[in-house]
Order: structure tokens, then sequence, then C-alpha cells
């Protein structure tokens, strides 16, 4: 899809895309576009091709698709132009503390062998162990700075 083709199809409105023609039936102009996905953005189909709509968001307003865009907030339902950037390979740095995660602090980890907080930080596909700590908050403290440092503007601290 090119640029002039999305803007003739779509409106952009606070975030969502919104038909400016009837491509379908039971798809009306003006009805929002999108369906939520298994990875939980929001996608659309048109003439057979899915696309992911934070990408025809940016594709409508800077002329392209990239390869990756972050959701700045981490919410991959807000595609406000505002919230989107483009990633260029740090789109998974900006996520949140994981689910199994057992310490509740991103990149603390416990160390049975050791009996000792772990803190470790993967940027750019290299893994950054950064020591063993008897003291949970100093080895927060590591992982904080250590996420700002490798991750700059993409850190994510999970809280």
């Amino acid at each position: 899809m090119k640029q002039d083709e999305a803007l003739q199809l779509f409106e952009y409105r606070d975030g969502a895309l919104y038909w400016r023609i009837k491509p379908s039936r039971g798809v009306n102009v003006g009805d929002k576009v999108g369906t939520i996905c298994s990875t939980g953005h929001q996608r659309l189909m048109y003439r057979r091709k899915i696309y992911r709509v934070h990408a025809v968001v940016w594709l409508m307003h800077y002329g392209e698709i990239p390869k990756e865009i972050d959701h700045k907030d981490t919410n991959k339902l807000n595609n406000c132009i505002e919230n989107l950037r483009l990633a260029q390979g740090k789109n998974q740095q900006n996520v949140g503390t994981r689910v199994d995660n057992t310490s509740g602090v991103k990149n603390v980890y416990w160390h049975k062998p050791t009996n000792r907080w772990s803190v470790i930080v993967s940027a750019n596909k290299i893994r950054h162990n950064l020591g063993y700590f008897d003291d949970f908050e100093l080895a927060d403290l590591v992982a904080t700075e250590a996420r700002n440092k490798y991750h700059g503007a993409f850190a994510n601290h999970g809280h």
C-alpha cells in the first residue's frame, strides 16, 4: 500500500482509522477500522492483504511502512502518531516486567547457586551480566542504570 492510497481509503482521527470508502458488505463509510489480533495489535484487511493499523497510521504521516514501529507507552492499541516511533531493533527493549518474573523488578533474578540477586540486561543481542548482589535495592538500582545506559530512550523500567 502506498501513502496516497492509504489517504484515500482512511481518515485518521485521534489515533484511530475510519473508512472513507465502503470496502465490503457490512462495513460502511465512517466505520472504525481494525480488529484486535492475537498479538494485541489492531490489524485491517484490504484487498486480501493484512496490515497493522499502527503501520498504516505511520504510512499516512510519513510515506513509508518501516520494519519496526514502537508504541512509546507500550499500549499496542494506542495508535496516536505521537505515541509511535521508529524502533530499529530496539522494540524489545521497550517492554515491561515479564509475567514470569519472580523478583518483581525487571532484569533482576534470584541466583540460587550464589544465593544472591543477579542483574542481566540485554542490548543489541548481547547479554550483559552486571554482577551478583546481596542487597535487592542495589540490584534494582544497577538494573535501572543499565537499562538507561543500554536502552536510552527505549528504557522501560516496568513500573
